[in-house]
């Protein structure tokens, strides 16, 4: 397999490296903290500083992207001062014709108001997040590059998720919590990831495991799980705008596709074993 790049190496992006490093794969990653991959570093992936806020040091910085890589994109829309911004379209600009492949990874937020959703699925942005997203989308797809758009459900996993909000006190009901939600534990986005760069598939794809829920039922769940009590109910203007949706994602095209069977079909058994893991 050919070099791979991962720009925004958090909490996928370095899962992610780790799978491919235990393939023989050469991992080149990226953080504005290098110091947060240095486990990474010890396992043989070459680490660098990139700030994504600033144009000029991504111009600096893809000197050193190595011709040919497969690249995973893995960057959020990011708060600039009194801004959302999101600096995928600039580092699109700045990749050129460098990479042999680019994997994005985005998110179902760009469904908007969809309550049932698929890889037929349009697009429909509401929000500024949301538009910001399909607008990189647009500019990964524009590439001179076949390219690939996962598009992850809520990731959860090991210190993330509704069980550590609910242990730590922070996770509200949004109303009576009938709210549909889909997820996808973060190691087996990081096989879809692994997947997708090593494949040849194109186009954009929703990612979920097999059992989307309403936010009390998997309340109800983790507090029986962790024997804590219900959390609080709140109006929508109280949650972010992220856990306002409403919507149940069939992930099983991409799966199919890529030939993957889940690690993690249910939150069930997702969310034991990240308990257990932490």
């Amino acid at each position: 397999m050919n070099p791979v790049l991962i720009v925004g190496c958090g909490y996928t992006g370095s899962r992610v490296a780790a799978r491919l490093l235990e393939e023989g794969v050469e991992v080149h990653a990226t953080s504005r903290d290098p110091s947060r991959l240095r486990e990474l570093a010890m396992l043989g992936a070459r680490v660098s500083r990139l700030d994504l806020t600033g144009a000029g040091a991504i111009r600096e910085w893809v000197n050193e992207v190595p011709r040919g890589a497969a690249v995973l994109l893995s960057v959020p829309t990011l708060r600039l001062d009194d801004r959302i911004f999101d600096p995928t379209p600039r580092l699109v600009e700045a990749l050129d014709d460098r990479p042999s492949r680019v994997v994005y990874l985005s998110t179902t937020g760009v469904y908007g108001p969809a309550h049932a959703v698929d890889e037929s699925t349009p697009v429909d942005p509401l929000t500024e997040r949301q538009r910001l997203r399909v607008a990189a989308e647009e500019a990964v797809a524009a590439g001179p590059w076949p390219s690939l758009i996962l598009r992850p459900a809520a990731i959860y996993g090991p210190g993330r998720g509704i069980h550590r909000a609910m242990k730590e006190g922070r996770h509200k009901l949004l109303g009576e919590g009938g709210n549909y939600v889909s997820r996808i534990h973060v190691d087996d986005l990081a096989w879809h990831s692994a997947a997708a760069l090593a494949s040849k598939l194109q186009g954009a794809y929703p990612v979920a495991d097999e059992e989307p829920c309403t936010s009390r039922e998997i309340a109800e769940f983790c507090a029986g799980l962790m024997h804590l009590p219900m959390p609080e109910s709140v109006s929508v203007e109280e949650v972010d705008e992220t856990r306002r949706s409403d919507r149940r994602v069939d992930g099983s095209a991409i799966r199919e596709k890529l030939e993957i069977d889940l690690l993690y079909p249910s939150y069930r058994v997702g969310i034991r074993a990240a308990i257990l893991s932490e």
